[in-house]
């Protein structure tokens, strides 16, 4: 089984099932990806340059770096150094990272997380309630293509309970190297080839990449009887694996009329979702993004039998044995 990221805050970032979803003017196609924010806010702690551990080996930037034991006392600020400058994106609160990571306890040295050896980065928002404070503050303003060091203390991180699981104490200040590999945020959209649309029997896809929804134009003809899945853009990243978790912009549409029942696109958000979950609530929507390459638009066909069949989620405009009409955006993947 894959192992989660402690990176995680209490409350996951938010999973998209389309199990409730309406009308796209209906409060739930207001899709989000946002965590339930937590009751209270602390205001923003002061960020200090040190004192940080010297990374001794893997010092580049994709490197799994090795990182001294902390010396002394740590500062009781956040400590953040950019020990690599990048010069792509700069990051804002509530956009989407996908990085790599190593954590490690200071007084010890021993490290309680990595991604590198998971071969699979982070993808999390830096937003209250779905990271740990530490990484939401210093990571504010950072760009991509960096790598950062930070030393983040007991109240930005696990608080006075620590996290048992990973042998993290209440008192435990955690040093973390982060490499910054992509930013995404609610205008993000694919970015690959453009693929022929030659098929009359199937919707056209808009190409636009500007983060707005694409238009969709659906024939006037039967839909097909089996599952579809095709590029409209073509991505050059890792396929999709049935395990993974999903970052993208989406819209959801009924074959017999055309009428949008969810969608990200212009909304302001991002989506974020289980492969292994959807499989419990659109089948169809999971197989069909299954081995697709991240930086694709996909368009995906789903027969009633593969989406909600005879049980369509009520007060909405899916009905019984609707065919349903998807596009996805592929951000990224863990």
């Amino acid at each position: 089984m894959r192992r989660r990221s402690l990176l995680l805050a209490a409350v996951p970032a938010g999973l998209v099932t389309l199990a409730g979803c309406g009308d796209d003017k209906s409060d739930s196609a207001k899709t989000s990806a946002s965590p339930s924010p937590s009751v209270s806010s602390s205001p923003p702690p002061k960020i200090v340059e040190g004192p940080l551990p010297a990374i001794t080996a893997g010092t580049k930037f994709g490197e799994k770096p090795t990182v001294a034991k902390g010396s002394g006392e740590p500062s009781k600020d956040l400590a953040v150094k950019t020990v690599i400058a990048g010069g792509g994106r700069s990051i804002a609160e509530n956009d989407f990272i996908r990085a790599d990571y190593l954590g490690q306890i200071w007084s010890s040295g021993k490290v309680f997380d990595n991604s590198y050896d998971r071969k699979r980065p982070l993808v999390m928002q830096l937003a209250q309630g779905s990271i740990i404070d530490g990484w939401r503050y210093a990571l504010q303003g950072k760009k991509t293509g960096s790598r950062v060091e930070i030393a983040v203390p007991p109240a930005l991180g696990y608080g006075k309970g620590g996290n048992s699981n990973a042998g993290i104490k209440g008192t435990d200040t955690l040093v973390f190297v982060i490499d910054l590999l992509e930013s995404f945020n609610s205008k993000s959209s694919a970015k690959g080839t453009s693929v022929p649309q030659t098929d009359a029997a199937l919707p056209k896809v808009g190409t636009n990449t500007d983060g707005q929804v694409p238009k969709v134009t659906i024939p006037r003809t039967d839909p097909p009887k089996k599952l579809v899945s095709q590029y409209v853009l073509e991505g050059d990243g890792p396929e999709l694996a049935a395990d993974q978790t999903v970052l993208c912009q989406f819209q959801g549409l009924v074959w017999d009329g055309g009428k949008t029942f969810q969608r990200t696109y212009g909304s302001g958000r991002l989506s974020q979702f289980s492969l292994e979950q959807m499989q419990q609530a659109v089948k169809g929507l999971a197989q069909g993004l299954t081995g697709k390459k991240v930086g694709s638009r996909v368009l995906i066909v789903v027969p009633p039998e593969l989406g909600y069949g005879d049980n369509p989620p009520s007060g909405g405009v899916v009905k019984k044995g609707s065919t349903l009409v998807f596009t996805v955006d592929i951000l990224a993947a863990m």
